[in-house]
């Protein structure tokens, strides 16, 4: 059998993808392994490094998986392929056929209590301290980590959606409001305006949670390049490849949990009678994310297929047309209790 040559798309990895790859090969052509087409190609060896020190995150155990089933749990390595496939690839990236069949688990050395430490916080700066904490999280770790969720291939034009009356219709202000009127919401605390926006007219529709027959203004924005954190899937977008050495990333591996939970705090469905202390964890949380120096932070809907940004300068916005929709149908789902 000749020599085979991979291709990003193997992978899924967007700094293999963008970095690594263009730095390794110029050439093009159909992937041996996931049978993409106009891909960059390279020996499947010439990655060994990368994948040798990921593979120090996980040890031998009779107990565990195939190292490319971890692979594909932990960092959503290997989209398109079967365990059976994705194991001949690293065997060739190893260069190692033995090593793709033994069973792994993770090292007990990385570990990590972020999880358990923001469970705690929440709890405290919801219903015990408000500003003079007890409990603690590593903010220093936390910002190491969103860096490496940083939104890309962000829309130019969003979404911004008011209930409005027929009376009101043109004299309806679709922005931010003024500080003076600012209530709490999901990522400002009340006082601090933010401009929420939705990636589709459906979306920002469907966050004002309208009623059957009511009147909604649709208005665009264009928002311009903004480096904003993405909190929907943090595992797609993080890479082990980055990082210098198996501590760093088991480290990422052990806060995978907790970043996926950050997410989960920006997009859990709240009832508007508990709104002002069921948001104060997220509060927190985009308030961080904007000293950090980033922009926004996008999330999923929890009430559409669309995604929504949180911008924390709403100046950066650039208002344009208000379109008049009608909400002619609402649906619910139910979940046995």
């Amino acid at each position: 059998m000749g020599t085979r040559y991979c291709c990003p798309e193997c992978f899924g990895d967007r700094w293999l993808r963008n970095d690594l790859f263009p730095k390794l090969t110029s050439s093009c052509g159909q992937c041996d392994f996931c049978k993409s087409s106009d891909v960059l190609l390279v020996e499947p060896v010439q990655l060994a490094n990368w994948f040798e020190l990921l593979t120090n995150v996980y040890e031998v155990s009779d107990n565990g998986k195939l190292l490319v089933e971890w692979m594909k749990e932990d960092w959503l390595l290997f989209p398109r392929m079967e365990v059976a496939h994705a194991k001949d690839l690293l065997g060739e990236v190893l260069n190692n056929g033995e090593v793709v069949r033994k069973n792994f688990a993770p090292s007990p050395s990385y570990v990590s209590e972020s999880l358990a430490k923001w469970g705690a916080f929440r709890d405290e700066v919801m219903h015990q301290n408000r500003w003079f904490l007890k409990q603690s999280i590593d903010l220093v770790r936390l910002g190491k980590h969103l860096s490496q969720v940083i939104a890309d291939d962000l829309p130019d034009i969003w979404f911004r959606a008011r209930i409005t009356t027929e009376d009101n219709i043109l004299s309806i202000d679709m922005g931010a409001p003024p500080r003076r009127r600012a209530s709490h919401g999901r990522a400002n605390p009340a006082g601090i305006p933010y401009l929420y926006l939705g990636s589709k007219p459906e979306t920002a529709v469907a966050e004002i949670r309208p009623h059957t027959g009511e009147i909604a203004c649709v208005a665009e924005f264009k928002v311009p390049d903004i480096r904003a954190v993405d909190l929907r899937n943090p595992r797609a977008l993080v890479s082990p490849f980055i990082l210098a050495d198996a501590s760093e990333i088991g480290e990422l591996r052990a806060d995978l949990p907790f970043l996926e939970r950050l997410g989960d705090e920006l997009t859990r469905p709240v009832l508007p009678s508990g709104a002002a202390i069921d948001y104060i964890p997220s509060q927190y949380l985009c308030e961080f994310i904007k000293d950090c120096g980033f922009d926004g932070v996008v999330y999923r809907s929890s009430v559409s297929d669309g995604i929504n940004l949180a911008l924390f300068d709403p100046e950066r916005a650039t208002g344009g047309i208000v379109s008049v929709v009608d909400v002619k149908k609402v649906s619910i789902e139910m979940d046995p209790r």
